[in-house]
């Protein structure tokens, strides 16, 4: 099993971190285009999935660059029960 945080600790290091900050950007913005195609019709779940991961390794790298590991779990357990209140499912 690859070694998440390894990697994108190495990956910070070596582009470093105003490369990395664009590039999460870009990733993004490669999401939100294939979600685009999608909605507009185009079967592309293999392409969604992918730009997917590729958010998600540069969320990684974003949370190690700014050392919030411990208040992003906070904050997605509190956005969690919100939603769940929300959707009436407490």
């Amino acid at each position: 099993m690859v070694d998440m945080m390894e990697v994108c600790k190495k990956a910070i290091e070596n582009y470093g971190v105003e490369s990395q900050i664009m590039m999460v950007m870009e990733e993004m913005s490669e999401l939100q285009k294939e979600l685009c195609k999608n909605y507009r019709g185009k079967e592309n779940s293999t392409c969604i999935a992918e730009e997917i991961a590729d958010v998600e390794i540069m969320l990684e790298q974003m949370k190690i660059l700014f050392d919030v590991h411990e208040q992003s779990k906070k904050f997605l357990e509190f956005k969690l029960q919100r939603l769940m209140k929300r959707l009436e499912v407490v």
